[in-house]
């Protein structure tokens, strides 16, 4: 599931995935706010792990794969931080290989540091 975090500072947008991602959920929950963000001409991006994330399905793979693409690739120069808040031990191992290939300022906090992570996604 994709829940849309509606406490995030002026200027971001954050999402919680918990349980399984849907292909329909990303396509509905969080391709919109990330197009209108994209639009703006500036993406702040906080995405939050529940405890209980298992992953995203095959169709929420190939809806990121294509969203990065659209989204991402073709409006690099719009993406300005991208957070990462997650305990999660496969996601934070794989984030250290990943984000070196993506030419957005990133950064991964703990749940416990979830403020944190707020204040750094909006900051400059």
């Amino acid at each position: 599931m994709i829940k849309r975090l509606e406490d995030m500072p002026e200027g971001t947008v954050g999402f919680e995935f918990s349980g399984d991602v849907t292909g329909q959920e990303y396509r509905e929950v969080l391709e919109p706010p990330l197009e209108g963000a994209v639009e703006s001409g500036e993406v702040r991006l906080l995405l939050q792990t529940a405890a209980d994330f298992d992953g995203m399905k095959l169709g929420a793979r190939i809806e990121d794969a294509k969203t990065n693409f659209r989204l991402g690739v073709a409006h690099r120069k719009a993406w300005k931080r991208v957070a990462i808040v997650s305990d999660s031990d496969w996601l934070r191992s794989s984030f250290r290989v990943w984000s070196h290939f993506v030419p957005v300022d990133m950064k991964i906090f703990a749940l416990a540091e979830a403020a944190d992570a707020r204040a750094w996604v909006a900051g400059s």
